[in-house]
């Protein structure tokens, strides 16, 4: 019995997903899956190694050598041959943004989004989830954070980021890419509480009140947290959901 193919792990669907050779009659086709444009874009376009592109799409290097050479193929039997090149299906997943802290390059996901320089002698940036002054309770909807700017245990300059209706997944991308190091928040579900970690950015969940007040507590050592919290709202919704984040097949 085969091994089941994994899903393999993609940034976005391609802007053009169709070349027609000019100056031909044929009505010949051929097809490039997702996840074999993913892999020519990351290692033909990005000049990522194929151990980096295996990290990035979550599989095998040596199926990013297969995947790779079968899509060198269909490219070149499409330009010698002058037949249709078609970008469609394959065995894959949107990427939710929650790995671009660790990722080689810039995050798509996060080109539009707010970023916030972080001056060189600050020594900390911590983030709460907010609105209007209180810490706002659900992560993965939370549409402010609120930045603190920490330097000899102080905070020194305080902002307003708007998350621009970014999912959970994204949400840690965006922390990640302002370089925080700490997050202070109500209830939050356990992957995001991964891919924050994943990030090197330290959660205190379970939070409630007044944020200023919590990043003064947070200061101080006395901070009043739950490590084990768990947003019910989160994951009620990621249940309704989870065909977002699955693998397409076709």
């Amino acid at each position: 019995m085969s091994r089941p193919t994994k899903c393999r792990r993609i940034c976005n669907k391609p802007a053009f997903d169709c070349f027609l050779p000019a100056g031909t009659s044929s009505q010949e086709k051929v097809t490039l899956t997702l996840d074999e444009y993913e892999v020519v874009r990351l290692i033909d376009l990005e000049k990522y190694t194929h151990a980096q592109c295996a990290k990035q799409m979550a599989i095998s290097r040596s199926t990013v050598t297969e995947i790779y050479e079968n899509a060198r193929y269909k490219i070149a039997d499409s330009i010698v041959k002058g037949k249709t090149l078609l970008i469609a299906g394959g065995h894959y997943h949107l990427c939710d943004g929650s790995i671009s802290g660790i990722c080689n390059k810039t995050c798509r996901r996060f080109v539009n989004m707010q970023k916030i320089e972080r001056k060189e002698d600050v020594e900390m940036r911590i983030a709460v989830t907010y609105e209007e002054g209180m810490i706002f309770q659900h992560f993965g909807h939370t549409q402010e954070f609120k930045f603190y700017d920490v330097e000899e245990g102080k905070v020194v300059e305080s902002q307003v980021v708007n998350t621009n209706g970014q999912g959970h997944g994204a949400l840690a991308g965006l922390l990640a890419q302002n370089n925080v190091d700490v997050l202070i928040c109500g209830g939050i579900g356990p992957g995001a509480q991964n891919a924050l970690s994943q990030a090197g950015i330290q959660v205190y969940g379970g939070v409630s009140g007044l944020a200023d007040q919590a990043v003064d507590a947070y200061l101080t050592g006395s901070l009043d947290y739950n490590p084990d919290a768990h947003c019910n709202h989160h994951d009620h919704e990621h249940n309704c959901h989870g065909d977002h984040h699955g693998c397409h097949n076709s």
